[in-house]
């Protein structure tokens, strides 16, 4: 893999580590606030809804811009974002942060999968996309973890800052890591980036990316209340807890994006089945400490890590640029704010249990999308898509 795609991952596990580091703080965020837990689980919406309608609208403002330039843009303002985070007093002041930080992260989304898409052959595209997403599961691995910790014995608001001085650290190595590359836009210009949106298979790749995150985040987003007042786990085991679950996912990422360049419908159908099987699990034995361990592990593994085969399965479909991979973002992130805010509603009305079982009613939803597709197959078969036609890399970078 080129450099730039680890340099690439930097960013997104940075960018990931703000994005999940509510769901470890949320009873202390709430005391901060003066917020009910609930409340909190919303700042996950908010962050969620950011990335699906304001990051778009972000990547197509910087889709004029030489692509690391336009990289250099989106740290600044999630840099800001996070600075309003670890400052904030009110929840006002939070959520406004959190709208941000988010609208910047689903902007770099794209335009970072649209370069891992240009310096990788197009059969090689689902292991780059692993390696560059491998900065989500290590922000689920060590960052969420490594912030509850810091949260929890230096306050939340320490977690803030630590996440702003990585992402400075993140900004410094992308000059030396990232090549010079051309306009995002250079492919064929605005229009011809929203053709490509007439076409239904691609929305209901969509939608399938929405079920598959959804159903992995209406669990995730809860975790932290459900193993200590459902199972009964002690605060304190919860970090190791998260860590473990981080670490099936750093697994189930490897494993996917090895396999996602050649099977990638196969993999999303046996990923959903899996995690409708563990969610179900995870439902009706959450009280008992085992097999509520074992059903959490089973969902890291098959939850997030199927974003390899998701960016692969879309950009087959419609194309590698930053526009088509911003917008997927988005009905990823879409699926983080169902999850989450359809799930605290659930737990105001019906209990700890009620998130574990819309998960599991969305995967189901995920399963039934797939049908069309696999049918299809039969008939056509799958084949990658062409590179991205943009402006190649200048002389000094080619070197």
């Amino acid at each position: 893999m080129p450099r730039a795609v680890y340099v690439l991952a930097l960013g997104i596990f940075t960018m990931v580590t703000s994005e999940f580091v509510v769901a470890g703080l949320m009873p202390q965020m709430a005391e901060g606030l003066d917020a009910t837990v609930p409340e909190i689980g919303y700042l996950i919406t908010a962050f969620a809804l950011a990335m699906a309608f304001g990051g778009p609208l972000l990547t197509v403002a910087v889709l004029r811009l030489p692509q690391r330039r336009a990289l250099m843009a989106l740290f600044a303002v999630f840099l800001a974002g996070n600075v309003l985070a670890a400052t904030a007093t009110t929840y006002t002041a939070m959520l406004l942060a959190r709208i941000v930080t988010g609208t910047a992260s689903q902007a770099f989304f794209g335009v970072a999968l649209s370069i891992c898409a240009q310096l990788t052959r197009p059969e090689e595209r689902g292991r780059a996309t692993s390696v560059a997403l491998s900065g989500l599961m290590l922000g689920t691995l060590l960052g969420m973890p490594l912030s509850t910790l810091i949260g929890e014995h230096l306050g939340w608001r320490a977690a803030f800052w630590a996440i702003t001085a990585l992402t400075v650290a993140a900004a410094l190595c992308t000059p030396a890591g990232v090549p010079r590359l051309g306009r995002a836009e250079s492919g064929g210009g605005f229009r011809q980036e929203l053709a490509v949106f007439r076409r239904p298979r691609l929305w209901l790749a969509l939608a399938t990316s929405t079920c598959v995150i959804g159903a992995t985040f209406s669990a995730f987003s809860y975790l932290n209340p459900v193993l200590t007042e459902v199972t009964g786990f002690a605060g304190g085991t919860v970090p190791a807890l998260l860590i473990a679950y981080g670490a099936a996912t750093v697994i189930g990422n490897h494993v996917v994006g090895r396999l996602a360049d050649r099977y990638a419908l196969n993999v999303l159908a046996a990923g959903l089945a899996l995690n409708l099987f563990f969610l179900t699990g995870f439902a009706l034995l959450a009280q008992l400490a085992v097999p509520a361990v074992v059903f959490m592990l089973g969902i890291g593994l098959v939850g997030v890590t199927m974003n390899p085969a998701m960016v692969t399965r879309v950009q087959r479909i419609a194309n590698a640029r930053p526009l088509v991979n911003s917008v997927h973002s988005s009905f990823i992130t879409l699926g983080v704010g169902i999850g989450s805010s359809l799930g605290g509603a659930g737990v105001a009305r019906f209990g700890l249990r009620a998130p574990l079982w819309l998960g599991a009613a969305l995967a189901a939803l995920g399963v039934l999308s797939l049908l069309p597709d696999l049918i299809a197959r039969r008939r056509t078969p799958e084949l990658p898509s062409p590179a991205p036609q943009l402006m190649p890399l200048s002389p000094r970078s080619a070197r």
